[in-house]
């Protein structure tokens, strides 16, 4: 009869608390400070990656070997690799012709026995096309100011060879400065062109997702002002802006329309296409190194620009500030 009653209670008790939790319940900063400023990006690879083979000998002894394009080698003759100077390092110092190799593929690790060359003027080939970093531009789309977590892209970095997204170990985001512009034309997205500064460090970067990359803003922000965030039901159809930088480090806002919302799609959620006549005239439309920047509508950060509809060049696509928030804060 007691046990009744207790049960009863805690049913009570739970009905209590459920009604008064808010409708919103926040896992990130309802107020975020915009981005729209150009950064230079470097990430480091988790170990070092196959992107191609060359022929030794009329061969292609590593693919032969069971190499495959995308494979992360993380271990040369059982030592730990995380550059290719490693890897150079340790396959110089072995007196082998034939090197072993420990690489990850799907998240699984191969074990792989390669015959190297060095015939030729002592020169050891292995056949591999290997990378182990990836430096690029984009447009940084928000720092939350409480935690300090920025994001920025609003989709993943690619490696260009692979197609695939590139794994990383870490990374820094840091100051660039556009210097021109490559217009963008039917059929060919353009490009920011910009001048690197790896000397001034922005943050750090953690997290390569389909959403973003992510990590720690290093930089000061003391009274840099705030933006509310937008939730996805208060985005509508029409006039917004995107803050980002055509020249210099000069953050400029710019007007657009947007045409359709779409919240079944995990990063496609918002089309929209360019009526600024400026920004038009100097880009031809959307370019590369403007993934990230923000999306404004009635004061409000609503998401980041991240895909051109390269065919119609003057059209995007971006993603909702909410997704990327929720990313960054797992």
């Amino acid at each position: 009869m007691k046990f009744i009653k207790i049960k009863k209670f805690i049913t009570k008790l739970i009905i209590f608390v459920l009604l008064i939790i808010p409708k919103y319940s926040y896992a990130y900063s309802k107020y975020v400070i915009p981005g729209g400023n150009t950064i230079g990006i470097e990430v480091n690879s988790k170990g070092v990656l196959v992107t191609d083979f060359y022929e030794v000998n009329n061969k292609l002894l590593a693919k032969e070997s069971g190499f495959k394009i995308n494979d992360l080698i993380i271990e040369v003759e059982n030592k730990k690799v995380e550059s290719i100077n490693d890897m150079v390092n340790i396959i110089n110092n072995t007196n082998k012709s034939t090197i072993n190799f420990k690489v990850k593929r799907n998240n699984i690790t191969k074990e792989i026995a390669l015959k190297v060359n060095n015939e030729e003027r002592g020169i050891l080939k292995t056949g591999l096309y290997v990378k182990d970093k990836i430096n690029g531009i984009g447009t940084l789309s928000y720092i939350d100011p409480t935690t300090k977590i920025f994001g920025s892209l609003g989709h993943e970095i690619i490696e260009s060879k692979t197609k695939q997204k590139f794994e990383i170990k870490d990374g820094t985001i840091y100051e660039a400065t556009v210097s021109n512009i490559s217009k963008s034309e039917i059929g060919k997205a353009g490009e920011k062109n910009a001048v690197y500064n790896k000397e001034e460090i922005f943050g750090e970067i953690n997290e390569n997702e389909t959403t973003g990359i992510y990590g720690k803003y290093l930089e000061d922000i003391t009274n840099k002002e705030t933006i509310e965030i937008a939730e996805t039901n208060e985005i509508k159809l029409g006039k917004a802006t995107i803050k980002t930088v055509i020249k210099d480090n000069l953050v400029e806002e710019f007007s657009i329309n947007i045409i359709k919302i779409n919240k079944e799609s995990p990063t496609k959620n918002i089309l929209f296409e360019i009526t600024d006549e400026r920004l038009l005239i100097e880009t031809g439309g959307i370019v590369q190194g403007m993934s990230g920047s923000p999306i404004i509508q009635n004061n409000k950060l609503i998401g980041a620009v991240n895909y051109v509809v390269v065919n119609e060049p003057k059209k995007g696509y971006g993603i909702f500030i909410t997704t990327m928030l929720k990313e960054g804060e797992n």
